[in-house]
């Protein structure tokens, strides 16, 4: 297919704007997929809202100025279905051995089962969103956060079906295999757990899926966008219009942490106290100690800091660097270097003991894009915390949160087998076990901010450990009924 984008079909079965009305192959495999689909969300999904008619944006386009509307939708009547950017006449692949070429509307047959496994990791964390955070419409602080949420489970839902599209039609059976496993996984299952580990995390209140929203939404982001440039066009358009969809996921988390921090200030100012949880409220301290729980299992997802997959993806010009665009002028040989840290020779004895240490290495860049794009992620958090601390500033409060080392906690990479503290200096395993108990919140914290997670449904009203947001959605007010029970 070239040339004009196909038109959006929002009465089919499978509302699409990928021309499925000519598929009708692919239209049915879509359609057994969809059985197992809502078999699978009625049992993960959101539970207990099975009535409720939520004030959603539903997509009705394929560019970004007007992708979407807004409408009331019970949740499993969301517009689940197939969409993709505008296609670009006559574009071309941008880096990579193809740069300079024609994009592709297939796969070469030698990267086949390579981009099977990448839509299937990407696949498999889509529907894991969904059920890391399944129960906690019973303790969201307003009607408009209860909407956001549900906003997010719905959208994260759609993205597997994006990423099963992809599958089936240009991969067929080979594709179509991994589908069942897609629907079979779960998240934190002894058994069958989801692929990467991050998304076997529980979610348990609604503090921490704000930070999941700020820093796992972010690194979907940035993963959508390292493959929003691919020589392969379907795969590019796919990512270009989940990306319209991430952004509102990342301003639920950064704007939803901003008002809980903002609310814990209020709280110390009135009282003049840093302990405001005899107030209703979350200590800075508690919130910096989540912060350091759910950023390493995240920095993880970008992988070890170098990585021959990533190295490979990125020379078949199927998966770039994050704003590859817009910051690189050479697109093809990388031989620009960077510095990582690795393990030392003799660094790690047998059993994974860290006996060593760990070296600066200038390596090509072609080598560590995982890292490149890892510490372009790092500075992004940084503006984000910093806003917090100027907000702290402002509001006269002598405190300063800090994101935790990318050494802290780590489970892949080269630091898996040492030890850091959260500012990233090194120390023994008995320090480091010791330490957690500091560093990482507490269980009296865990169940004090357990007991604050108290539903509030009712419009215009809003929970005590939370400010308000600054404005509605769509240009509604705060009172607006977003989600009717």
């Amino acid at each position: 297919m070239t040339g004009a984008m196909v038109a959006v079909d929002l009465t089919g079965a499978i509302p699409n704007n990928v021309g499925l009305d000519s598929r009708p192959a692919l239209v049915k495999t879509l359609a057994r997929f969809k059985t197992g689909y809502m078999k699978w969300w009625r049992e993960c999904g959101p539970q207990g809202f099975d009535a409720a008619q939520c004030y959603l944006r539903l997509p009705v386009a394929a560019d970004q100025r007007g992708w979407a509307s807004y409408d009331y939708v019970k949740l499993e009547d969301f517009r689940w279905g197939v969409f993709q950017s505008e296609r670009v006449p006559d574009k071309r692949a941008l880096f990579g051995r193809p740069a300079g070429r024609p994009k592709l509307d297939a796969v070469p047959a030698e990267f086949r089962g390579t981009v099977i496994k990448l839509l299937t990791t990407q696949g498999d964390t889509e529907p894991a969103s969904v059920e890391q955070i399944t129960y906690l419409g019973r303790m969201a602080p307003s009607n408009y956060d209860l909407r956001n949420l549900f906003q997010i489970n719905c959208e994260e839902g759609r993205h597997l079906w994006a990423m099963v599209h992809l599958l089936c039609e240009h991969f067929g059976k080979e594709g179509e295999r991994e589908i069942d496993g897609l629907l079979a996984r779960r998240s934190g299952s002894a058994e069958n757990p989801r692929i990467l580990n991050a998304f076997n995390h529980p979610i348990d209140e609604f503090l921490s899926f704000l930070f999941w929203s700020t820093l796992a939404d972010r690194d979907g982001k940035y993963q959508l966008l390292s493959m929003s440039e691919s020589a392969f066009d379907p795969l590019a358009r796919t990512s270009k219009f989940m990306l319209f969809e991430e952004a509102h996921h990342m301003f639920v988390g950064d704007d939803g942490l901003r008002r809980v921090i903002q609310r814990t200030g209020e709280l110390m100012v009135a009282h003049d106290t840093d302990d405001v949880a005899p107030q209703g409220g979350i200590n800075l301290s508690t919130i910096q100690r989540y912060l350091n729980y759910w950023a390493p299992p995240v920095i993880d997802l970008f992988g070890s800091e170098m990585s021959q997959w990533s190295e490979d993806l990125f020379d078949a010009g199927l998966k770039g660097r994050v704003y590859e665009a817009e910051r690189y002028a050479e697109h093809v040989r990388l031989e620009d270097t960077i510095e990582i840290e690795r393990v030392a020779e003799g660094g790690v004895a047998e059993g994974g003991v860290a006996n060593g240490g760990l070296a600066a290495a200038q390596v090509p860049m072609r080598k560590a894009i995982n890292e490149v794009a890892r510490e372009t992620y790092l500075r992004e958090i940084d503006g984000v915390v910093n806003r917090w601390n100027r907000m702290l500033a402002k509001m006269e409060i002598k405190f300063a949160f800090r994101r935790p080392s990318k050494r802290f906690n780590r489970k892949i990479g080269a630091y898996k087998d040492f030890f850091f503290t959260p500012e990233g200096e090194r120390v023994s395993r008995e320090t480091f076990e010791a330490g957690l108990k500091h560093w990482l919140p507490s269980e009296a914290e865990k169940a004090h901010v357990r007991a604050l997670m108290q539903p509030v449904y009712a419009p215009g009203k809003i929970a005590g450990w939370i400010a308000p947001p600054a404005r509605g959605i769509d240009g509604k007010p705060l009172e607006y009924d977003y989600v009717r029970l």
